[in-house]
């Protein structure tokens, strides 16, 4: 009750350099559909000229369910989107150990930007123009940064330095006016996946080959009845809000890269009506990250009169 009482409010807070922003849900993108809500945007594009709001992980993941529910319910139209790189991550998709990613080495970000190219390809998908943020590292090397940015422009995608974590808003500028370029240029002419009126086999296996570029579909004995049930209460008509790992495209978390000729395996599927998607559950899931096994809410309570006590 007491984490409740507001809970339909967004929450306005104040950035660092003293601008406005909502803090409003914020979902894991891998096991749920990743975006704040939907009032804390609505409510931000009736205060300013532009809003920028995250999906979280990759486009796989965030940016799939930012389009094809939140957009779809709420009725937005991105006009620009932003996919956040690192060089390290790019060496580590491009075959270097964990230990390695600090290390630079042109040729393992040569290897790994095919993940980042299909993550472009991917938001073109939706019709909306990307740029992408170099989110910089003091262990990147202007080599490796030109490498990004020369293949980033072969495709038609500016490739911007990001330098947020050291320099604040100065060092964020470049990637600013990047953005604005896109989102005045009308080029975005955003449509979501896949339409509502699919078979949710076929809402999965749009998303399954078009997205993660899997070659098939396999449905487990739960996932079999639980299509049964869906069918049966007339739910079908729900968008998919899909529960995968978040360090590949696959379902399994050591595939990396840009991986093709595999398939994915759709274990089981929840139906969460009140929040108005089904969810196919792929492969090995930890479901409710980030709580310890007894939540400080369970100390908290509310009276009658509204006070809250067990905060402290």
């Amino acid at each position: 009750a007491v984490l409740l009482k507001d809970a339909m409010s967004p929450n306005l807070v104040q950035t660092l350099e003293n601008n406005p922003a909502f803090v409003h849900g914020g979902p894991f993108a891998n096991i749920a559909h990743g975006c704040n809500s939907v009032v804390a945007t609505q409510t931000a594009l009736k205060l300013a000229d532009y809003v920028v709001t995250e999906a979280g992980f990759g486009a796989d993941l965030g940016a799939e369910k930012f389009f094809d529910i939140k957009c779809r319910a709420a009725g937005l139209k991105p006009r620009a989107a932003v996919i956040v790189a690192t060089i390290r991550a790019l060496r580590f998709h491009g075959g270097a150990a964990k230990d390695e990613v600090n290390t630079a080495d042109v040729a393992k970000v040569k290897a790994g930007l095919a993940n980042l190219e299909r993550h472009i390809q991917n938001v073109a998908k939706f019709g909306v123009k990307a740029v992408v943020a170099i989110n910089h590292f003091p262990t990147d090397t202007e080599e490796e940064i030109a490498l990004v940015q020369e293949r980033c422009a072969a495709l038609g995608t500016e490739a911007v330095l990001a330098r947020g974590f050291a320099e604040g808003g100065k060092g964020m500028t470049d990637l600013a006016e990047a953005v604005l370029r896109v989102a005045d240029s009308g080029e975005s002419t955003f449509h979501p996946l896949y339409e509502l009126e699919m078979s949710v086999e076929g809402k999965i296996e749009t998303i399954a080959r078009e997205i993660y570029r899997a070659d098939r579909v396999v449905y487990g004995s739960d996932a079999q009845v639980a299509l049964r049930r869906i069918k049966s209460l007339g739910l079908e008509g729900l968008p998919v809000c899909m529960a995968k790992t978040q360090y590949s495209f696959s379902d399994d978390p050591t595939l990396l890269g840009a991986p093709t000729g595999f398939k994915v395996t759709v274990k089981d599927i929840e139906i969460a009506a009140g929040a108005g998607f089904v969810i196919p559950i792929l492969g090995k899931m930890m479901r409710m990250p980030g709580l310890p096994a007894v939540p400080a809410a369970e100390g908290m309570d509310i009276d009658a009169e509204g006070r809250i006590s067990g905060l402290s």
